[in-house]
């Protein structure tokens, strides 16, 4: 179990009665946010604290991993400026009645505070601008619960009792609904019948686009299952963010079982362009080990052709777990 802040901002209504943080994946200028990128290391039964205008407003647990999600629409012009695309990872987040003000406890949270690698607050305990999910320390959370009274003393008892939280992933919503507009305009576009129903098969990894993964891949990376049957064609970049020749490009392609698709396509696991394996340190490991993947026995590297490559680098930024160090 991990402890986070977010600083949420003008988005605080929204995030928080939504019951989720979301975050674009860059900056303005296109460079990497060291905390836009901590989204991606946050695993279920993580503990995230929510501080918006000038108080830490509640707690909860986080429901899901990491991904990638269209910006909230309920954000309206708040969120013009930022990217369309970014992260996004769900909280059961719960209220403070009498919210915390760290600005009236500086003496018992600052000597905490400098202790963080990436603090949230200024000594003065006024929040940092840039700052928008860090991580924080064990000891700083048990004192932020402490001053939140007794709704903070009985959440430290729930998390103290049940340990890291073994929770049900909800449905990623916002996934489904953005796969579902891409369907609909492929439907209403004015191409022929034949490449409108080949579009929408590469939605599932079947039909002309894996006929043509199966003209460079042959057998399951992971798995090295290699019967037609039991594989699906897995795009690297995913279908949701491809434009319509990218959806149908067997160099946008692996061959995977399904639970291998699984694990790429939720950037659980991703490949170097030598074909070695990259597993996300946010993995359960165990489950991995029962999906046919040993991170101590990893299967034997098979090197990708340029088209793939290039793709790939788009999974590494865009889909992987792992935040850019």
């Amino acid at each position: 179990m991990r402890y986070w802040w977010v600083n949420h901002k003008q988005t605080f209504r929204h995030e928080f009665e939504g019951r989720y943080i979301w975050s674009p994946k860059r900056n303005r200028n296109g460079a990497r946010n060291r905390h836009y990128d901590f989204l991606r290391e946050v695993t279920p039964g993580d503990v995230v604290f929510s501080y918006a205008d000038g108080a830490i407003r509640g707690v909860g647990f986080a429901t899901s991993y990491c991904y990638t999600c269209p910006r909230p629409a309920e954000f309206g012009h708040i969120g013009e400026a930022w990217d369309v695309v970014g992260w996004r990872v769900d909280v059961a987040f719960q209220r403070f009645s009498a919210a915390p003000r760290p600005k009236q406890h500086l003496t018992l949270l600052v000597p905490l505070l400098e202790r963080e690698q990436f603090s949230p607050l200024r000594t003065t305990g006024d929040g940092l601008q840039h700052v928008y999910l860090t991580s924080i320390s064990q000891n700083l959370a048990q004192v932020i619960l402490g001053l939140a009274g007794l709704e903070g003393q009985i959440f430290n008892t729930s998390v103290l009792r049940d340990g890291p939280r073994q929770l049900v992933e909800p449905e990623l919503t916002g996934l489904q609904e953005w796969e579902d507009i891409e369907q609909r305009r492929i439907l209403d576009a004015e191409i022929p019948n034949t490449t409108r129903q080949a579009l929408i098969r590469a939605r599932i990894g079947q039909g002309l686009f894996k006929e043509r993964v199966s003209q460079i891949e042959h057998a399951c990376r992971v798995t090295f299952v290699n019967n037609p049957t039991h594989l699906v064609g897995s795009h690297i970049k995913p279908w949701r963010e491809c434009n319509n020749e990218e959806r149908l490009a067997g160099g946008n392609g692996l061959l995977l079982t399904p639970t291998a698709d699984h694990l790429f396509d939720r950037g659980f696991i991703s490949f170097e362009d030598n074909g070695e394996v990259m597993i996300s340190p946010v993995v359960d490991v165990v489950s991995l080990k029962r999906m046919g993947l040993n991170p101590e026995r990893p299967p034997q590297p098979i090197p990708f052709n340029s088209d793939q490559k290039h793709f790939l680098s788009h999974h590494h930024r865009e889909v992987f777990l792992s935040a850019a160090s």
